[in-house]
């Protein structure tokens, strides 16, 4: 069976990665610059064709995927003149692979359908490295039979491919796994400055807590870099996880309610971020607890 054509933008880490096992599993893949210029002349040595606007790449594709930091980038390369939408082939599939607003990706699938194709929210769980390795777990949502036709192509990209309903089921599944990953993260790194503040080695405290059933991978994450100095093990900047959670908490209210828990983790990572920690990884939230214990001890 040919493969489909894919055009692809947004090749940042993860969008590079993608990218790079596409062209392992034989794909033609056609991509345009956004930030990452030395990601985009790697994925062109490897055979990629690079032309100038979104809606090149989509008049050159089959299937467009999107991998862009928020909802504005994707909205500002799907519309206008020389966005996505305006380049569609009749049938095409636009995959969002981003951490998106519902209502934005709802609004985008409605504008994609009038111009005949369809549009899928796909985000994505896991690091650029299992995407080398066609290992990333996707949120898939929106029309089925849309999904039936490109999950041979997300098959080659992950490891665990779901499809969870209506257009915007996946990035609301994503900001609800990423507020509650994010709220851990952030409770464990305080967990960690009160030990320190109390006179309790930051270990005795881990061994306690990973003894029972309050144990993940998050609390490993942030033990990673609060015991062992190792911030990479959850490579996820303070300033993406603030944009996660406070994505969350504006869905919440457009939903017409409002989140208790949010606030806490989201005003958190935002003073960090404040404080010019927003390229720091989220396990060294811990350092910015260690200073506020140190600046606020009332």
């Amino acid at each position: 069976m040919n493969k489909p054509d894919i055009g692809f933008i947004g090749l940042g880490l993860m969008g590079s990665a993608m990218v790079n096992r596409l062209q392992d599993r034989g794909y033609h893949v056609t991509v345009t610059a956004n930030r990452s210029r030395p990601n985009i002349d790697a994925a062109v040595a490897r055979g990629a064709a690079e032309i100038g606007t979104a809606r090149e790449v989509a008049e050159a594709s089959d299937v467009v995927m999107l991998c862009m930091d928020t909802s504005a980038s994707v909205e500002g390369r799907m519309r206008g003149p020389d966005g996505v939408i305006a380049g569609l082939r009749p049938g095409a599939v636009v995959v969002d692979f981003g951490t998106s607003l519902p209502a934005s990706t709802r609004a985008l699938a409605a504008e994609v359908a009038d111009a005949g194709g369809s549009y899928l929210d796909a985000p994505l769980g896991r690091t650029p490295s299992h995407a080398l390795e066609g290992q990333l777990n996707i949120m898939t949502a929106g029309d089925k039979a849309a999904y039936d036709r490109v999950k041979p192509v997300l098959d080659d990209l992950g490891e665990n491919v779901f499809h969870l309903g209506d257009t915007g089921a996946g990035h609301t599944t994503k900001l609800i796994n990423n507020f509650f990953g994010m709220t851990v993260a952030n409770a464990m790194a305080e967990a960690f400055a009160m030990a320190d503040i109390a006179g309790v080695p930051r270990q005795s405290v881990y061994d306690v807590m990973a003894a029972g059933p309050l144990h993940s991978g998050m609390m490993d994450f942030v033990k990673a870099y609060g015991v062992d100095g190792n911030p990479a093990m959850l490579a996820f900047a303070i300033k993406n996880a603030a944009k996660d959670v406070g994505y969350y908490d504006q869905m919440a209210r457009d939903a017409g309610v409002s989140s208790q828990m949010a606030p806490a983790a989201l005003g958190a990572l935002r003073e960090a971020v404040d404080e010019g920690r927003g390229d720091d990884m989220v396990s060294q939230m811990l350092d910015h607890f260690v200073a506020r214990f140190a600046t606020k001890p009332g």
